[in-house]
Order: structure tokens, then sequence, then C-alpha cells
């Protein structure tokens, strides 16, 4: 299945009590204030161009290094830094889904201590939160997206043909749960994701404007030779560990799965774009959609006929736990949403969120009571003690894949079999000595005239296992760099 697999999430931000509040320097506040392992590098861009197109067109925009962002290098191997007037929070590489699932949970962890402690330096009165969400019902969506590292010998149009309908039917499995609609979409008092309404094409480069279901952008992160990064922007940013993990988990077996050439047919959708905002209108999950060969299916329908194939697909080809893990996981699921949606309050957060707010409907409240988009935001707020999620998981409602004491380790220590390994422990070990950063390489200030690139284009190597022995033994940059020799 897909080896390498990360998240991205840009976190909602408001500093209340503060009549000049500033999203942008909010932001960079809460950045400055983590305290924990990591150092604040320039990124490098040299070999980075997000303007450059999977179709063969685009912008190339690649630079040098960006001066004016706050970033942070974290000893995890993940990058906490300002985008878009959000803090954001982008996770390691990692090996497979859990491992992504609880590094993206740890992202949780960092934001909650930085905001806590930028907290202390507010003025009095003044309170800053930080949401794991992706609106802010005021007609501004942030992402939460997923990357997958896959072959470039796949071709383009056959990630848009099968990938397409596959994003479009997953929303139920990956769905954080919203009050009302936007982006003049039809009216609804909840629904399932944050954000479908903001879909408007079926294939194309943006990511803030015009959102595409398949993203073109072309910035591989390795060897652009031998590899793609399918960067996925269509889902929303969940708190559930087992959602997420199913989330990561279903959509890298099904790109294990295109790559071989397994699937005997693609299940296209007539209209993909208005379907996604369809799909997550649709509470009961019994909306068919046409597709293009004159038969039409329900978003459940999809995903079960998708699970059939992987199923065999996973039977035929691996033996991986995790992957045996993913299909326990997602065909639980399936068979809960489809007796009752209700069933899976305790793994998916739209439907957690949707029973907290029922209780209120139940006893006389009106869905556009106050109090409901109070549930709607806190539900959202990752400080342990304000988090309606976390009241949940902590009374035992919410399942979990991992402990507290797992999640703060990750927060703290790199994943061991990716290159993220090498990145996360230099930034440790090394600190300022590490000048520069991107996901495929590091500069080192190797002396007092001399910058040293550190290429990392293979996203396997730098584990573990093939380099902790020559971190662990150079005391200085010059060591390490003398010990490399050019690997």
């Amino acid at each position: 299945m897909a080896t390498v697999i990360g998240t991205e999430t840009e976190f909602g931000i408001s500093i209340r009590n503060s009549p000049d509040f500033n999203p942008a320097l909010a932001s960079g506040l809460v950045i400055n204030c983590y305290r924990g392992e990591g150092t604040r590098v320039q990124w490098s861009y040299e070999e980075e161009s997000p303007g450059r197109d999977l179709r063969g067109f685009g912008v190339d925009t690649s630079g040098d290094y960006d001066s004016g962002v706050v970033n942070v290098v974290l000893g995890n191997g993940a990058r906490l830094y300002v985008d878009h007037a959000h803090p954001e929070y982008s996770g390691p590489e990692c090996a497979d889904a859990l491992s992504a699932a609880l590094y993206d949970k740890a992202g949780e962890f960092v934001m909650a201590e930085a905001a806590a402690n930028a907290g202390l330096l507010v003025r009095p009165g003044e309170i800053v939160s930080i949401y794991k969400n992706n609106s802010d019902n005021k007609g501004n969506s942030y992402g939460a997206h997923e990357n997958y590292l896959i072959s470039r010998l796949i071709p383009f149009g056959q990630i848009v043909d099968y990938l397409t309908g596959f994003l479009v039917s997953r929303q139920p499995l990956t769905g954080a749960g919203k009050l009302g609609s936007e982006n003049e979409r039809p009216e609804a008092t909840y629904q399932i994701t944050q954000r479908a309404d903001f879909f408007e094409e079926r294939v194309g480069l943006e990511t803030t404007l015009k959102r595409p279901i398949i993203n073109t952008r072309d910035e591989p992160h390795g060897d652009a030779e031998k590899y793609r990064r399918l960067h996925v922007i269509i889902g929303d940013a969940t708190l559930s560990e087992v959602q997420t993990f199913v989330k990561l988990g279903t959509t890298a077996l099904f790109l294990a799965a295109l790559e071989d050439g397994f699937f005997p047919e693609a299940l296209e959708l007539e209209d993909p774009v208005t379907a996604c905002w369809q799909v997550s209108h649709d509470l009961d999950m019994t909306r068919s959609y046409a597709l293009v060969d004159g038969s039409s299916m329900t978003a459940l329908q999809m995903q079960n006929r998708y699970y059939e194939w992987l199923a065999k697909y996973a039977e035929q080809t691996t033996d991986n736990p995790v992957t045996e893990q993913v299909l326990v996981e997602w065909r639980g699921l399936l068979d809960d949403l489809e007796v009752d949606p209700s069933r899976t309050a305790d793994r998916l957060d739209w439907v957690a969120k949707r029973s907290l707010m029922e209780a209120y409907v139940d006893r006389g409240a009106a869905w556009d009571d106050p109090r409901l988009a109070v549930i709607n935001l806190q539900y959202h707020d990752v400080a342990s003690d304000k988090s309606l999620f976390r009241k949940l998981q902590d009374r035992g409602r919410i399942r979990r894949l991992f402990t507290d004491d797992q999640v703060r380790a990750a927060a703290a220590q790199p994943p061991e079999d990716t290159r993220a390994y090498f990145r996360g422990r230099c930034v440790t070990k090394y600190g300022e000595k590490v000048v520069a950063a991107n996901w495929d390489s590091l500069v080192f200030d190797a002396s007092e005239t001399h910058l040293k690139r550190v290429p990392m284009m293979e996203p396997l190597l730098g584990t573990k296992e093939l380099v902790s022995e020559l971190i662990d033994t150079s005391d200085t940059v010059q060591e390490l760099l003398q010990g490399l020799g050019g690997h």
C-alpha cells in the first residue's frame, strides 16, 4: 500500500475579548510560544514548486528561503508555522496509516501547549483559543490536507477517473459535522462535513479558491522522476483517532490498488461537484447519485463496493496487520451507518457532535439556538479543559487507539521508519546549526563561511536503523557531515 503518508492541518484561532484581534499576528504568537523540542529555521523553497501542475503545466514558483514566515521544525520531524493567517501543523512523514494518525493527534497536543503558553502573554481578560476545525461559519474555510506518496507511473487520468468517486463517497467516514451551510449551497440545519460546500471543480490546482476534488499540485518532496505526492484537500480535520485512521488507511489502500491496476472499473459520478455537497447534506445517506454508466448508487453503496474490491486486493497482496485493522474498522463503520448512524457516535465526529446538539433539540431548542453554535465550535477546542470532544473521550464515549502518553511522546520524538527521524533528531541535537529546512533537505551551518545542504530525496531513508548510531556518535555537525560521506 502507499508507503508514505502525512497530514497538514490549518487550525482555527481566536483571542476572545481582544478588540484588535489580528489572526496572522495571533498565529505567530502561538507558534513562537511552543516550548517543546524544535528549532526556528528558515523554510527553504528551493526544491518546492506549488505552481507546478500534475497535468504538465503551471508556473514554477520555486525560490530560496522564506524569511518572513514564523517557522519551527519540531523534534518529531513535523513543521509548525503560520499559513494563510492560521497556525498550521504539518505532521512528519509516516510509513503507515496508524503512525500517521498518531502524529496527526500529536499536532493537537502541540497546538494546545502553544496556545496555553501564548495565553500567559496576552492582556488580562483575553483568552487564546485554538480549534481543530475547518470553517468559521462566516464564509471562510481552511484546510485539513492529506498527502500520499505514489508512483509517477500512474497515469494522471486514471487518478481522476478512479479517485473522484471514492473521495466524494467517503465523506460519511471523514466528516466532522457542521451547523448550517455556506458558499451559496442549499440551506441545511446540520450536515456531515465542514468542507463539502466549498468544492467547486472536479480537477484543479487551487486550494483556497474554486477548490477542486482532485488537486493537481505536483510537488513530490522527493525524487520527481519516481514519485508523485498526491495532495488530497477534500476531507475534514478529525479529532476521533479511529476516524482519522480509517480516513488515511482506506485512501492509502485505495491508491496502492490503483497503482497495481487492481480495480475492474471506475465508479464515475455524472456530476461529482454537485454530489459532493449533496452527500454532505444527506444525513440519512439514502440519496442515490447518477454514474456515467447510467446506473446510480448511494455513497454507502459506493463505499461498500470499494470495500469489497480492496478487501480482496489486500487478501491477495499483503498480510500487513495495519491493513487488516483498517479493513476491520472500515467494515464496522459501514455496517453501523447502514443500520443506524447513531451507532457510530463512538468513532465519527459528525455523529458524536450531532448527538450533543440533539440533546438540546430534544429539550425544545431550535437548530438555530445560539447554544448549538457554541457546541459546534467548542467540540473542536484543543484545550483539554474546554473541548467537548475531550469530555466525551474521557467519559469513554469516544473510542481511542492511543494513550495520552503515546500522543505526548509522538509530539517530541520522530517516527523511526522514515526520513523524519533524521530531520527530528538533527534539529533536536544540533539546534541552531540547522539553518534552513524543507521536506527533502536540511541546510547546516558547517563552518563560519560555509553552509551544507544534505538532500533527503528518498522518504524511506534517514530512518533510525540507518542513521541513529551516526547521530548518537557525532557530537558536532562537522562530524555528522563527515560520517554521512555524501550519502
